[in-house]
């Protein structure tokens, strides 16, 4: 018996900008209903599109693959797609990848937060932009740069 999805997705839209508030759960069963929403931004002709990850309780390599593929599908639409606020556990799976900087808006007047970094390694050792370009090379697609994004 399938178990039903823990995750809410509620749209707000403003003009050509819309902001996502999600909340629950993102993972391979869930993440069919988010990719739906941010699909259905672009269809509507919205371009800016930020997401509130404040609510999210647990995100897995499917969310994360699902960040990543719409703001690239965003991106060649000619559009931004920004996150924001993400909730701890969503944070430190972006650390852990190594995609805060190319996926979270930075609050404005605060600095981002300090990166651990593992015992025995170096910082240099941990290249964000590097490693989702060799993503984007073993996918087959194209990087794109950071969004430049309006904080909310």
């Amino acid at each position: 018996m399938p178990v039903p999805s823990l995750l809410n997705v509620h749209r707000h839209d403003d003009g050509s900008r819309t902001l996502i508030a999600v909340a629950g759960d993102i993972d391979l069963d869930s993440a069919p209903l988010l990719r739906v929403s941010l699909e259905q931004c672009l269809l509507d002709g919205i371009r800016s599109i930020d997401v509130d990850l404040s609510a999210v309780t647990f995100c897995d390599c499917s969310g994360l693959n699902l960040f990543l593929s719409a703001r690239r599908r965003t991106a060649a639409a000619g559009g931004a797609l920004c996150l924001h606020h993400p909730s701890r556990s969503v944070a430190r799976l972006f650390a852990l990848t190594g995609f805060t900087s190319l996926l979270v808006t930075p609050r404005v007047g605060l600095d981002p937060p300090p990166v651990s970094v593992p015992h025995g390694r170096s910082s240099r050792s941990l290249r964000p932009v590097a490693l989702y370009e060799a993503t984007c090379q073993l996918a087959d697609v194209a990087p794109v740069a950071p969004a430049r994004c309006g904080v909310r």
